[in-house]
């Protein structure tokens, strides 16, 4: 079985995957996928530098993200175009991941982390959705204090993703996440005990 794990910026997302891990799942990170497919070398950071130019290069020849994330993250046109770029490489490593886990072990939960699961409308690849949330409020908070931004930049961040409602509105499974720890430890042990993990 598969679930695709998603939620907001700032939501969590790393922790209930680790726990779900924890408690035997195997883990597919889209955004571990998405620096390996843009490694140096890589026919994608080739396609990536001849479309936003080579000032997205650092000088090693490695992605400079923070030039390219202050192209995209204000542009929804250069956002698309990178997604168009690094999207169908990143689906072709998950589905192969996926199939290996698969083969390996059919009855083993595959818990695929992708951050912008309902954008990217991938919601049909799997058998579950799970949404880790925050209320807004919350995600802003975090958000300004884990990455060092200002309310404006985390705004701005914020509003290029999906509004956390609407994420939470077309899950399957919701953890909430916004009382501490041991709460979503106890959400996720529930939900790993239905799914007779363990």
């Amino acid at each position: 079985m598969n679930i695709g794990l998603t939620g907001g910026i700032a939501s969590g997302k790393s922790t209930v995957a680790a726990l779900l891990v924890q408690h035997g799942a195997a883990l597919i990170d889209l955004d571990r996928i998405a620096r390996e497919v843009v490694l140096p070398g890589s026919p994608v950071l080739q396609q990536i530098a001849e479309r936003f130019g080579s000032e997205v290069l650092q000088e090693d020849g490695s992605l400079n993200r923070k030039k390219l994330g202050e192209i995209v993250f204000h542009n929804e046109t250069e956002r698309q175009a990178l997604n168009a770029i690094t999207h169908p490489a990143i689906r072709k490593v998950m589905f192969a991941r996926m199939d290996a886990y698969e083969k390996e072990d059919r009855n083993r939960l595959v818990v695929v982390d992708v951050p912008l699961l309902f954008e990217s409308k991938m919601e049909s690849l799997f058998e579950e959705i799970m949404v880790v949330y925050v209320p807004r409020s919350l995600q802003l908070k975090r958000l300004m204090e884990r990455d060092g931004i200002t309310k404006d930049q985390a705004e701005a961040r914020l509003n290029a993703q999906l509004d956390i409602e609407e994420k939470r509105a077309h899950a399957d499974v919701v953890i909430m996440n916004d009382k501490g720890l041991e709460d979503t430890e106890q959400q996720v042990l529930s939900f790993a005990k239905k799914k007779g993990m363990l």
